[in-house]
C-alpha cells in the first residue's frame, strides 16, 4: 500500500510538471497564436547563472550571447530548434513572427553539431513596444536528416528574418512537435539600438 500511495503520488506530480509547460504555453497564449499544440516537456534554456523558466523577464544585454540548451531525446534520433519572437510589431498577419535562431539536423541534443538556418541573435525588442515573448520550440524530425532549402541567415541579416512563421516551417518540413518548449519576456534596454545597428535596420 506505502508503494502504491508513493507510485500515486509520483504520478500526480510528474502530472503537474508536466502539465505546468502546456498550461503556461495556454496562458501566455502562444498556444494557439503562433502553434496549434502546446509542447509538454520544457526545454533547459541557461544564459550564464540566468535560467529561463516559463516567462522569466530578462532583459536584452543578459540574453544577447547563445544560450546553454537541454531537452529530452532519443537515441539516433535528429531535431530541430526554433527561436521566435511572435510580438514584432506589425499589425495581425500570418508570418508575423522575426527567427532569432534555428538549427536543423541537431543529432540528440547536441545543438553545436546541427545545421545552422538562422544565426543566434538575442532578443532587440524595439522602444516603447512592451515586453516580447521569445519562444523556444524543439522538434522531432520525422524522416531523419532533411535537406533544407532556407537560406542561411548571419547575425547581419536582420530584414530576412522578418515575416517568418513557425508553423508554416513546421509543416513545409513534416517536423512532429514541438515536443518541448520554453519562453521568456524581455523589453527594450540601452543596448538594442546597437544590436538594431549590427542587424542592419
Amino acid at each position: 500500500m506505502k508503494y502504491l500511495t508513493s507510485g500515486i503520488f509520483l504520478c500526480a506530480f510528474l502530472g503537474f510538471a508536466l502539465g505546468d509547460v502546456e498550461s503556461e504555453f495556454k496562458k501566455a497564449n502562444i498556444e494557439p497564436d503562433i502553434i496549434d499544440k502546446a509542447p509538454t516537456d520544457k526545454i533547459e534554456v541557461k544564459y550564464g547563472d540566468k535560467v529561463v523558466d516559463l516567462g522569466t523577464e530578462l532583459t536584452p544585454t543578459e540574453t544577447h550571447e547563445i544560450p546553454e540548451i537541454h531537452y529530452k531525446h532519443e537515441g539516433g534520433v535528429l531535431y530541430t530548434l526554433v527561436m521566435t519572437d511572435p510580438d514584432v510589431p506589425r499589425r495581425g498577419g500570418y508570418n508575423r513572427e522575426f527567427r532569432h535562431w534555428i538549427v536543423g539536423n541537431i543529432p540528440e541534443e547536441n545543438v553545436a553539431k546541427g545545421e545552422i538556418l538562422a544565426e543566434y541573435v538575442g532578443p532587440a525588442p524595439p522602444k516603447d513596444t512592451g515586453k516580447h515573448r521569445y519562444v523556444f520550440l524543439v522538434y522531432k524530425q520525422n524522416q531523419g536528416s532533411i535537406t533544407f532549402d532556407e537560406r542561411r541567415l548571419s547575425t547581419w541579416d536582420g530584414n530576412q528574418r522578418k515575416r517568418f512563421s513557425v508553423k508554416k516551417f513546421a509543416e513545409k518540413y513534416d517536423l512532429k512537435g514541438p515536443i518541448a518548449g520554453n519562453f521568456m519576456k524581455t523589453e527594450y534596454d540601452d543596448n538594442v539600438p546597437s544590436y538594431h545597428k549590427h542587424l542592419g535596420f
